[in-house]
């Protein structure tokens, strides 16, 4: 275990990352937050998370299988369940088409994927491609977006009611399930890597994957925005 004084200058690190990086600084979100997208605009904005909602349980079956004990698959494997939902349970992915159709889209139209930019494509598969080859340690650290997410998902929900009332409150299910569920998701994350990152390098290791799937979400934005004319 690191030292006391090594894991409060991680934390910090770890959360400076978010005050500069995280995709709520991004001028389309800001623009989504203020009420200023057009609704073809926020349909590209959902048919393009899509593609990451949908590789979101892909990205942790990866993880699952390199972590290093049995009690951390017990753990992890609930990730898996919250998005790609169970039996008698719909998970995240169908809570996001739920939104889709909210705003007006029919299912296939974002199962179909035709509205999702490259740049888009590119930036999931890329974090995917992350989570299968770096150090379980890497991988779980990257995660830690959602150190940051339940704040803004409150306020981006609290926009959508405000600013888009032809959005059907129904479909807003998504946002609120993951309030709770990424609070304990983030508190379990940054513990293992909080105790796992017992050198300088690891936690240079870690910091640089945060800052990398900041990154990636970023790109998503930058593909988003492009792609519907929001700064044309």
């Amino acid at each position: 275990m690191a030292s006391a004084a090594l894991q409060s200058d991680m934390v910090e690190r770890l959360r400076a990352i978010g005050a500069q990086r995280y995709h709520d600084k991004h001028p389309f979100h800001r623009k989504l937050v203020a009420g200023d997208l057009t609704p073809a605009q926020i349909r590209s904005w959902i048919a393009n998370r899509y593609y990451y909602q949908k590789a979101i349980p892909q990205k942790d079956a990866y993880v699952l299988a390199s972590l290093p004990s049995r009690e951390h698959r017990r753990v992890w494997i609930s990730r898996i369940l919250d998005h790609d939902g169970t039996a008698d349970r719909p998970g995240g992915t169908l809570k996001w088409l739920a939104l889709g159709r909210a705003a007006g889209l029919r299912d296939e139209d974002i199962l179909s994927e035709r509205g999702v930019a490259p740049g888009t494509r590119f930036a999931v598969d890329a974090y995917v491609d992350f989570a299968r080859r770096r150090p379980w340690l890497e991988a779980v650290a990257s995660s830690l977006t959602e150190l940051f997410g339940p704040p803004v998902m409150a306020a981006r929900t609290a926009a959508i009611l405000e600013k888009y009332p032809w959005i059907e409150r129904g479909g807003l299910a998504y946002f609120e399930d993951r309030l709770d569920l990424a609070k304990r998701d983030a508190e379990t994350a940054l513990s293992w890597v909080v105790d796992g990152a017992r050198t300088p390098a690891e936690q240079d290791a870690c910091v640089d994957a945060l800052r990398f799937k900041c990154d990636v979400l970023w790109c998503v934005l930058d593909a988003t925005a492009l792609d519907c004319g929001v700064f044309s």
